[in-house]
Order: structure tokens, then C-alpha cells, then sequence
């Protein structure tokens, strides 16, 4: 039984991304305008409900047509437990009107993983601490257990043959991005290629023979190819074979694709070679126990550069070798876009905490990519300020400057400090009075600096004489 139409639905549209600055993405406006709200015409709006209400529309279904996250727990009917393609409704910071939503795509104890707009400024899938969770909805119809299994945060495929793993899920849009759709170029060896599938693997999989009889007809089967034999192709050919499941969801990702455009023998090498491991082709404990002694990311520079090299070796780089470059580069981006939402975790207080409303969206710069976005939680009050009279560090560097130039600006106000003042005083004694201010001043702007956790500001002061 195939995913929810929303949720294929949402997968297409992953990786959309919000404009930076002036200008506006059309995908997300379009979102506006199919969830109900086509007045919305900057990208700059918050959009999480927005995408939630375009992809069910796109399914033939209603939205709450509200761009509030919050609005979805009235929608449709509760889930007790978790299933693929919830809609997942999450709390955000101590407000009680503002909130996240998304689809489920995966769980477990500690964290939520969602497929979801405005995660990052972009449709991603990210991680939710657990906790966060305020309900779970489906729609009315059809029944949830005529659709989808409970999710669950595992690389086991049920007896439908379907993944519940959500890094799987991830891996497979990203390569089916890279893949793109029907080609028959005469250059490619693979020869007619429909989302990176071969007609050759496509006609195994059918289990009939590829002949000048039959091939007219099976091109035509492959351009019209089911979402769920793609699925299960990429699965039992190259994801489990590959061993993805046992590596880290970065490696994972890269290697995956890997698999798929160098075989998974060639793929198994390129990865033993990255993570200094023996090179036999085969993945076993050794390979993974050398791949986890790295950080992720490593192993993924390391793998990269390997791929790059292969690549300009072959015979064709003349005519693919740019597309294959930036597939690569593709490939570390999305891997480190996967780092960073895996980051989110319960003990992790970095939870969004700034309320999501229709007229507003708290900026997200500076963030990785496919990282939720956070801020401290309970932190929406501005800091209190303070009347620079109270400040240590302008009062140190007061006394600081009045040691260093009275002794200068006296006779200009009819005080003469070097005549017999001084002469009284001793050219001793005044020197060491001097020293002494300007030591104390200079310690009172080192002791203010360091305390200093209150921006100043202007006080009125009234003097009466």
C-alpha cells in the first residue's frame, strides 16, 4: 500500500527554500495560496501551517485554512499513537498561542523527526524534542489503519515492504533529486533512465526479458514507473545491500547515493578507502567500527573527495562530469544539513521558543540548513537596561581620565596644581595620589567591563543649586 498522497505530496517539495532577503520563492507562495490564503504575498510569513494546508489540499483534502500552527489540533480526528504522515502539532516556547506543525515521518522516546515548511526557511525534515509534542491528528477519512503503520524510528521494513526509517526516506528523496526523471542519452550506458532507474534493473524487477520484442513496451512502463516500485527498488538493490542502515545517517545518506551511481561493490570500496579501513568490497564489522571511529562529516569529506577522483577518470567526465561534480557537492551539503537536525534533543534547551504568527517570523540566519529553527526558550522579554550613572566601566574611566589630565587643565580654571599646592603637597606625594587614582580607575573599568550584562541608557538627572 503506497504513503499518503499528502505525504508524496511533501516529499516533492523538499528542499524548497525561502528567498533570503528582497524577493520572494513562488513555491512558497503558492503554499499560501492553497492553504486558504492567497492575501499572503512575502515568503517573509510564517509558513509550517501554510505547507500543511497545501499538501493536504493537493490531496483532495481541507486545511483549517489558518496559517496558525495551533489550528491543526482541531482538525480532523486524534491518533493515540504515532503513524507516517500525522500531522504532528508542537508547542513553541512558553506562548500558548504560538506552535510548529508537520508531518510524521518518524520517532522514538526522545525525539520527533517531521517533514515540514519553514524548518530552516526550507521544506526539510528536522528533529523535535519528544516532550514538545501536543497532539496528533489524521483526517476523518479515510480511516488511519486503512492507510499507514505506527512510525517508528527503525530501519525494519514491514510485511508490505515498506520503510519506516526515516533516514532511508531522506536519502531517497535526495537521490531521486539528483536523478531527475526520464532520459534515453545515447552517451549514458545505463541507456533509458527513468528517477535513476535503469531499463535493464527495471525489467529484472519485473522479472521479464529485455529483448528488441519487449523493449518499445517496457520504456514506456518505466516512464509510468509506481512510486512504490521505486521505493522498493532503491531498497532491496542498493540501500540494504549497501549496509546504509548500519552506518551513521550522514554516511548513510552519502553512501546511498553512492551505491546508486557507482554499484554498491564500487560504493563499498570508496567507503573502506575513506574510512581507512581494509578494501575487500565487503561492509562488515570492521568497515563500520571504522567508519564510527570518525566524525561523520569526516568520513563524508573523505568519501567525497574519493568520488570526485573516480569520476574524473572515466571515459565520459567530458560529458557528464559536471552534473556528476555537483551531485557530489550536493551529497555533503544534504549530509551536513542532516547533522544538524539530528542536533535537537530533550537535554537541548534550544527549542523555539519565539511565537509563529501570521504576521511575523523570527529570523533563522546563521542556521544550517534542515536544523529546526531555535532559540532560547522563555527569552521573548528584551533585556532591562541601566542609567550609565550606575555603570563601574564609565565611572572607572572618569577617574582614570581626571588622574591623567587635571593636572594639565588646572591652571586654565584658576587652580594652579604645580605651584605651591604641589610644592606643599610634595612632588612625591602628588605623584603617588596620581598613580593611585589612575590604578583605581583602570581596575573599576576592568572590574565594570567584566560585570557589565545591561546595555546603557540615558537618565534624566535634575540638579538644583
Amino acid at each position: 500500500m503506497d504513503q499518503p498522497a499528502w505525504m508524496a505530496a511533501a516529499w516533492a517539495e523538499f528542499g524548497v527554500r525561502e528567498t533570503l532577503g528582497p524577493g520572494n520563492t513562488p513555491a512558497v507562495l503558492a503554499y499560501y495560496r492553497e492553504a486558504g490564503r492567497a492575501d499572503i504575498k512575502q515568503d517573509a510569513v510564517a509558513w509550517c501551517a501554510a505547507f500543511t494546508g497545501a499538501m493536504l489540499a493537493r490531496a483532495g483534502m481541507a486545511g483549517t485554512g489558518s496559517l496558525l500552527a495551533r489550528s491543526y489540533l482541531d482538525w480532523g480526528t486524534p491518533l493515540e499513537d504515532g503513524r507516517v504522515g500525522a500531522v504532528a502539532v508542537l508547542s513553541r516556547g512558553s506562548d500558548p498561542q504560538a506552535g510548529h506543525v508537520g508531518f510524521l515521518v518518524g520517532r522514538n522516546e526522545r525525539a520527533l523527526f517531521l517533514l515540514g515548511g519553514n524548518q530552516d526557511d526550507s521544506v526539510s525534515v528536522a528533529a523535535f524534542d519528544a516532550k514538545r509534542l501536543l497532539g496528533l491528528r489524521w483526517p476523518k477519512d479515510p480511516a488511519p489503519d486503512e492507510v499507514a503503520e505506527p512510525a517508528q524510528a527503525a530501519s525494519a521494513s514491514n510485511e508490505h515492504g515498506r520503510d519506516a526509517d526515516p533516514v532511508f526516506a531522506i536519502a531517497l528523496a535526495h537521490v531521486l533529486k539528483m536523478e531527475g526523471g526520464f532520459s534515453n542519452d545515447p552517451y549514458d550506458p545505463g541507456g533509458p533512465t527513468n528517477r535513476g532507474i535503469t531499463l535493464e534493473v527495471f525489467a529484472r524487477q519485473l522479472g521479464v526479458s529485455l529483448d528488441a520484442s519487449s523493449r518499445a513496451r517496457l520504456i514506456e512502463e518505466l516512464k509510468r514507473i509506481p512510486d512504490e516500485t521505486v521505493r522498493h527498488i532503491y531498497r532491496t538493490r542498493y540501500w540494504q545491500p549497501g549496509h546504509c542502515a548500519k552506518l551513521p545517517p550522514p554516511v548513510a545518506l552519502f553512501h546511498f547515493d553512492a551505491c546508486v551511481n557507482h554499484g554498491v561493490a564500487g560504493a563499498a570500496r570508496l567507503l573502506q578507502r575513506a574510512a581507512g579501513s581494509a578494501v575487500d568490497g565487503e561492509i562488515g564489522p570492521k568497515t563500520l567500527a571504522a567508519v564510527g571511529a570518525r566524525p561523520p562529516l569526516e568520513v563524508v569529506a573523505a568519501y567525497a573527495a574519493l568520488r570526485r577522483q573516480r569520476y574524473r577518470s572515466l571515459a565520459h567526465f567530458w560529458r557528464f562530469g559536471r552534473g556528476w561534480l555537483a551531485r557530489v557537492d550536493a551529497g555533503e551539503e544534504q549530509a551536513a544539513r542532516l547533522v544538524a537536525s539530528m542536533k535537537t534533543s530533550p537535554a537541548d534547551k534550544s527549542t523555539a521558543s519565539l511565537p509563529e504568527t501570521p504576521e511575523s517570523k523570527p529570523p533563522t540566519k546563521g542556521a544550517l540548513p534542515m536544523d529546526p529553527i531555535t532559540y532560547p526558550d522563555d527569552t521573548n522579554e528584551q533585556p532591562s537596561t541601566k542609567w550609565w550613572g550606575h555603570s563601574k566601566t564609565i565611572w572607572g574611566a572618569l577617574i582614570t581620565a581626571a588622574a591623567t589630565v587635571a593636572p594639565a587643565l588646572g591652571p586654565l580654571i584658576g587652580i594652579d596644581l604645580s605651584g605651591d599646592v604641589v610644592r606643599q603637597a610634595g612632588e612625591q606625594t602628588m605623584g603617588a595620589i596620581q598613580a593611585v587614582m589612575a590604578l583605581i580607575g583602570t581596575l573599576l573599568t576592568i572590574y565594570g567591563r567584566l560585570k557589565a550584562n545591561s546595555p546603557i541608557s540615558r537618565k534624566s538627572v535634575n540638579l538644583k543649586l
